[in-house]
Parts: structure tokens; C-alpha cells; sequence
């Protein structure tokens, strides 16, 4: 009897040890993963936008959740107002800003970026019987919208005969556009070809006219000197564009 309730007690030591093991490693494993909160301003489809069911949607969503899988850190989405995102972020609070963002020298004084995701540019968006406008340059004396504090906006003052007009969010400015308030409206390809030819709404009235006259490239930009979590991301999305995922990801938003 000894002898068995000896092996029984071995048994069982050794079950417990082994339960014991696999929780530390899970729970190691759970440690190990980072938590990073990033902030987008939600207002720029098929980037990133609201959808019915008040999720946050979109290219640039997607994009970092696989770069996320890819590269073993989790992402809390907090949506913020473009005119007080780059101030959040200055702050500490958020680790990171994902939000159709050009890198731009003058951004890179005061933000780290991310390697580049997407490569897009400025186009122009004028009403459909509109056969006169191929270029900024033709809407000299006429009023142009776009969304304050974007390259777009920094386009748009090289003409100075040309009365810019700023919104908050560039679905306002299709809004005035579509409403004969404004003439143009100039934004990211993406989203001017969403609006356009996508939206129910737009697409019978409005058109893209003329090139894209700019050439910009996407990235994520994190806090000045925060290496850890640049060095994060890059780590997803660069796994992330090697397996293709950001390809498949295009023809799911972007064609």
C-alpha cells in the first residue's frame, strides 16, 4: 500500500509541477506581448472610418492589426480629431498615430516615423459637368476645400489668387463641393476615389479630374526618440509587406 500511494504522490507532484510550468509560460508569453494604444482620426474612408456598426474601420485598421500579428504586439484604437491628434501624441496619450499620415521633413522634426506603407498623392475633385478644370493652377480666383493642417492644405496655399478653404473633416468639404460652396476639393487619391466612386451619394455628381500631382508616402508616426515602440511596428509591418499581406489588404480597400 506504501509503495502505491507513494507513486500516487509522484504522480501528482509531477502534475501539479508540469500545471505549474505551463502557467508561468503562459502567462510569460502574456507578459511578453505589448500593448500599444495608437490614434487615428476616423473621418478618411476607406483608411479609416466609422462603420454602421461604430467600429473603427479601414486600410490603415487592418494594415497595423496584421503587422500586429505578424509582429507580436496588440493595438488599442482610439479615435481623436485631426486638429489636436499630433498635440495627443506629444503628450504621451497614445504610443502612436496611424491616420493616412505623409512623412514629411518638417513632421520629422517633431515626430518618428515608421518605414512608408502606402505611396498616394494629391488629386483634384470637381463637380461632374465641371470639363474646365485639369490643375490647381486653373482655379486661380475660385475657393478650394480641404482638411486643415494636411499636405493638402500645403498644396493648395503655392497659389496664392486661390481662396483655401479649411474643414475639420474632408467629408465636409465633398459636402460644400457637392452643394456648389466651393469649386475643388483636394485630397489623397485613395479617399477622393472613395468618395467619388464609391459613395452613392457623391458619385453621380462629382469626378476626379486631372494626374496626381504630388507624391507621398504613408507612415506611422510614434513619439520623438521612442525607439521601442518604432522599432515594434517596423518589426510587423516589414514581415507584413514580405508575406504580401499589405498587397492583399490593397485590393481589399484600394482597387
Amino acid at each position: 500500500m506504501f509503495k502505491i500511494k507513494k507513486s500516487i504522490l509522484l504522480l501528482l507532484i509531477f502534475v501539479l509541477s508540469m500545471f505549474c510550468i505551463f502557467s508561468a509560460c503562459k502567462k510569460e508569453q502574456a507578459s511578453n506581448t505589448k500593448k500599444i494604444v495608437v490614434a487615428t482620426d476616423a473621418t478618411w474612408p476607406p483608411m479609416e472610418y466609422i462603420d454602421a456598426d461604430r467600429n473603427i474601420v479601414g486600410f490603415d485598421i487592418d494594415i497595423l492589426k496584421a503587422a500586429g500579428q505578424e509582429g507580436g504586439f496588440e493595438v488599442e484604437f482610439t479615435n481623436q480629431q485631426w486638429d489636436g491628434i499630433f498635440a495627443g501624441l506629444a503628450g504621451g496619450k497614445y504610443d502612436a498615430i496611424i491616420s493616412s499620415l505623409t512623412i514629411t521633413d518638417e513632421r520629422k522634426k517633431t515626430m518618428d516615423f515608421t518605414i512608408p506603407y502606402v505611396t498616394c498623392g494629391q488629386i483634384l475633385v470637381v463637380k461632374k459637368e465641371n470639363n474646365s478644370v485639369t490643375n490647381l493652377s486653373q482655379l486661380e480666383g475660385k475657393k478650394v476645400g480641404v482638411q486643415g493642417n494636411t499636405t493638402g492644405a500645403l498644396e493648395v496655399r503655392k497659389y496664392k489668387k486661390i481662396t483655401l478653404k479649411e474643414y475639420d473633416e474632408i467629408g465636409l468639404a465633398v459636402e460644400d463641393l457637392a452643394n456648389d460652396r466651393i469649386d475643388a476639393v483636394v485630397c489623397d487619391n485613395p479617399i477622393a476615389a472613395d468618395y467619388v466612386l464609391q459613395n452613392q451619394k457623391f458619385k453621380p455628381i462629382l469626378k476626379m479630374t486631372g494626374d496626381i500631382f504630388t507624391v507621398e508616402q504613408y507612415g506611422i508616426a510614434v513619439h520623438k526618440g521612442n525607439n521601442a515602440v518604432l522599432e515594434l511596428i517596423n518589426s510587423g509591418l516589414k514581415k507584413v509587406q514580405e508575406k504580401g499581406i499589405d498587397k492583399e489588404l490593397e485590393k481589399k480597400w484600394l482597387k
